[in-house]
């Protein structure tokens, strides 16, 4: 039985029939090129140049033009590897898409159907892939015009709303060209831009169109006063000497502007707090613990930033550090397809704020999505705290770190 969000039966043995199309890419196995192609069909999927608004396929275990099987065995490690390729940080912003075992003429066959982005353009490391007919390729700069002015008229996520009262001058050109495009945009592309700064800003999602505004993702990104225009869109950090909020607070920080910044000087706050304790054992060799694993901290509060609702409050990111526990909260609970059930559940990902997701992946911020709680509960674990505790609620999500039990 299909899933819902997929083709039916019938539907997609008519487009394995027809053979690769504006809707159809074969693949034989997951050897060779076939997951770097398989990526950039997905991306092609997703940007839906045509404008068709229906999902496309990639099939894999049979071979293009006999449709005949390719001895393809489809194992649980074969749809996961498919499965990643939403998540692993190659695709930006992440598509919508999902991975089945299905039948075609006796025959078992993985299928990838992805579904027309509300976001485009889609990136695969970079490069901006579309569909004519069978064919796939880059898209042309008009490619890339129209797929701009289509995401304009859909319906945008938060993070992409123009701002009223803003311009380009409100975000940082230096940033922009230096720091953020060499890291979106191959070096092709880049080799060959012939757009201009506002048609580049545009590309971007960092303004609605050229002479815009800017939106909530290009104040996030560009701007050093993004406060200004977003109210809650900063971190406060407080150190309480004890276990209560009503403690002596010791020390207090607000951490505002870009998000690359906000980061950077939150987790030089959050490393110089983390006291360090060295053990010399009998052979001289020296074991050196913190208060808190770093690494895992900071794949928490990235998450935290990440996924925190930016719409309708002005509160910040609070990262609350008392003597026996961190607190990590954010504005905004669960979302999309995530639980108060499911939270934290491998494979369990969804995006309130795609683009700044996208943007954040750009900057080297996060790596891939979909995995910094399971990478900061094996962290904890390997250093010997609790696993880290998760209160979901409908206005706010808070995670806890607890100390090494002495």
């Amino acid at each position: 039985m299909a899933n819902r969000l997929s083709v039916s039966d019938a539907e997609l043995a008519q487009l394995i029939d027809h053979g690769e199309s504006a809707r159809v890419e074969f693949k034989e196995s997951l050897t060779g090129i076939a997951p770097k192609q398989i990526r950039e069909a997905i991306s092609a999927f997703a940007n839906d140049l045509p404008g068709s608004g229906h999902p496309g396929i990639v099939v894999i275990g049979l071979v293009d033009k006999t449709m005949a099987p390719s001895d393809l065995v489809v194992t649980d490690e074969l749809l996961r590897t498919l499965a990643d390729m939403r998540t692993d940080g190659n695709i930006v912003p992440p598509p919508t898409l999902i991975v089945e075992k299905r039948r075609y003429r006796g025959t078992d066959i993985a299928v990838v159907t992805v579904t027309p982005s509300d976001s485009p353009p889609v990136r695969c490391k970079g490069l901006i892939h579309v569909r004519s007919g069978p064919r796939r390729g880059h898209a042309t700069a008009q490619d890339e015009r129209i797929l701009n002015e289509r995401r304009r008229y859909r319906d945008r996520p938060f993070d992409l709303y123009p701002v009223f009262g803003t311009t380009t001058a409100d975000l940082d050109r230096r940033q922009f060209e230096d720091e953020y495009l060499p890291n979106a945009v191959s070096p092709e592309a880049l080799a060959a831009n012939d757009r201009s700064f506002e048609e580049r800003l545009t590309a971007a999602k960092m303004i609605a169109a050229p002479g815009a505004e800017a939106t909530i993702l290009g104040l996030l990104t560009l701007c050093r006063r993004a406060k200004d225009y977003i109210p809650g869109g900063y971190v406060q950090f407080l150190r309480i000497d004890g276990p209560k909020l009503t403690d002596p607070i010791v020390d207090d920080a607000v951490f505002e502007g870009t998000v690359s910044d906000v980061v950077r000087r939150l987790e030089e706050k959050l490393a110089s707090h983390n006291r360090r304790q060295i053990d010399l054992l009998k052979d001289r060799l020296e074991i050196r613990t913190e208060t808190y694993p770093l690494e895992a901290v900071q794949q928490l509060v990235r998450n935290a930033i990440m996924h925190r609702s930016y719409e309708g409050t002005n509160a910040p990111v609070r990262v609350m550090w008392f003597n026996d526990r961190l607190e990590i909260q954010n504005p905004g609970g669960a979302y999309g397809g995530v639980t108060a059930e499911n939270f934290g559940q491998p494979g369990v990902v969804d995006y309130r704020n795609p683009n700044l997701a996208e943007a954040m992946k750009v900057l080297g911020i996060v790596q891939r999505f979909g995995i910094g709680i399971l990478i900061a509960r094996q962290l904890l674990l390997e250093a010997g705290h609790p696993a880290p505790e998760f209160l979901i609620t409908p206005t706010h999500v808070m995670a806890t770190i607890r100390q090494r039990a002495t």
